[in-house]
């Protein structure tokens, strides 16, 4: 009766049979969140592992062999579940508030400054607690101490905490984000890092760090958004004397051409008066805007003499009369058998042309309005496959020539792009056609080449499609002229 009686008793049947009942149901919910990539999945496991068998070891201590609570042992067995059960708040707030949250929530965008602001809160009032229910310390002479203290700490460092204030709400606002760009008037990049004090912005010659109470109190521009794309204005400027339609067309095709470029947008280019022109280009990133502004003045000096326009009002003269002949007569009499007359009936129609490194020549499925011979310099044609990749066919070199479906009037099959500087002899195709005419082998050596070069094409883009090619298949043509 007196072992019914006691309430020892009931304290051990229940933790004997409680605990593993409960750590059965823990185990197979664990199971689950895990079947399901469930964020809680660490913290059940943290409560099955650690914060059970510890509450049930302080159960049987207190409550079934009745040790007294404030025992030393006991004291640091609760101290020890506190902060387990402190751990096991802070991991399942992290995991249901945070890490959960849409994109674009409140949630995903609270700093992570506010957070562990929120986390030091939560330790603070927990390791209160502990030091008072569980140790019998006095907190409210504690509270005061750190009262005065605050208070003075607050004097001394009024400067850093304002810095840490301002930064606060710039956070809190959150006008940007990691690696987006930012024009501060005094700095432009990319931000790496954002911190309590400061915000790191990789310039591209090194990190400026910029406190959070000077961004706070300025104006600056955020050149990611509203979208990750990013206007490049280029200005320029061209002799009074050339048509501004002539201009603006030249440029708004080089613009097009431009790697970094987003293709959704097409690039414009409008006359300012006084002989200046800008150019607008939207770029994928604010990143591609230095190279992309030197690659399109490079461009444009060469395209704006082959256009016969003076950019910066300069005049082009390398295309000279003893040039064209010296052309004439090393590439193109040998590729197209043109006897001494033949070469002079075309010293008026031909000119000297310069290419950039990385120009395009000729693009696939344009009909070429003549052909171009290559005087110095690397051409690379190209390929473009069903998936819209664009593949290399093969390269050519000093004495090779392009444009050979000009005179049949036939869409390229493939583009074509400088690997370097190139010089090159274009002729037109109607003052090519009276003189291939009269020349049956030669047209018959032309149709050979077109078919060559349209079948390297086909082999390469068929490549592509299905992969490498298998043991025992025949090989690739060689490398055309």
């Amino acid at each position: 009766m007196n072992l019914f009686q006691s309430s020892w008793f009931y304290w051990a049947i229940g933790v004997a049979f409680g605990f593993p009942v409960v750590l059965i149901l823990l185990t197979e919910l664990h199971r689950m969140l895990l079947r399901r990539n469930s964020h809680l999945a660490r913290q059940i496991s943290l409560l099955r592992n650690y914060l059970l068998p510890l509450g049930a070891l302080l159960l049987l201590l207190v409550k079934a062999s009745q040790v007294p609570a404030g025992d030393g042992a006991v004291r640091i067995l609760t101290t020890m579940f506190g902060l387990l059960v402190l751990v096991l708040v802070l991991s399942a707030l992290n995991a249901t508030v945070f890490e959960g949250a849409p994109e674009e929530s409140w949630r995903k965008r609270l700093p992570t400054i506010f957070v562990d602001v929120a986390r030091f809160g939560v330790i603070g009032v927990g390791l209160t607690v502990m030091l008072s229910l569980i140790w019998g310390v006095r907190i409210g002479g504690l509270f005061t101490a750190l009262g005065v203290t605050s208070v003075v700490i607050g004097l001394m460092l009024q400067n850093s905490v304002g810095q840490v204030v301002s930064g606060l709400f710039l956070l809190f606002e959150q006008p940007f984000r990691i690696d987006e760009w930012l024009d501060t008037g005094t700095a432009r990049g990319r931000v790496v890092e954002v911190n309590w004090r400061s915000v790191h912005i990789d310039t591209g010659s090194g990190i400026r760090i910029m406190p959070n109470s000077m961004l706070a109190s300025t104006s600056f521009t955020n050149l990611s958004r509203p979208s990750r794309a990013y206007d490049c204005a280029i200005t320029t400027k061209f002799a009074a004397g050339d048509s501004p339609d002539k201009v603006c067309a030249m440029l708004t095709r080089i613009a097009a051409a431009l790697p970094a470029r987003k293709a959704e947008i097409l690039p414009t280019t409008v006359a300012l008066g006084g002989a200046q022109y800008r150019t607008t280009i939207r770029l994928i990133s604010p990143a591609d805007a230095e190279a992309t502004e030197a690659t399109f003045l490079r461009w444009a000096w060469y395209a704006a003499r082959r256009a016969r326009l003076r950019l910066d009002g300069a005049d082009d003269d390398y295309s000279t009369k003893q040039r064209v002949e010296k052309a004439l007569r090393t590439v193109v009499a040998p590729a197209l058998r043109l006897s001494h007359t033949d070469q002079q009936s075309l010293v008026p129609y031909a000119k000297i042309v310069r290419y950039g490194a990385d120009e395009i020549l000729e693009s696939a499925g344009q009909v070429s309005p003549g052909m171009t011979f290559l005087v110095a310099g690397r051409v690379r044609l190209t390929a473009t496959t069903d998936d819209g990749s664009v593949v290399p066919v093969t390269t050519l070199d000093e004495g090779s020539f392009l444009g050979l479906t000009a005179l049949t009037r036939q869409p390229n099959l493939a583009g074509a792009y400088a690997l370097d500087e190139v010089t090159a002899l274009q002729i037109d195709r109607e003052h090519l056609e009276h003189l291939v005419m009269r020349k049956p082998l030669l047209l018959q050596d032309l149709g050979r080449l077109i078919e060559e070069r349209q079948t390297k094409v086909r082999q390469v883009t068929q490549h592509e499609r299905i992969g490498p090619t298998r043991p025992g298949a025949p090989t690739p043509a060689k490398p055309l002229r």
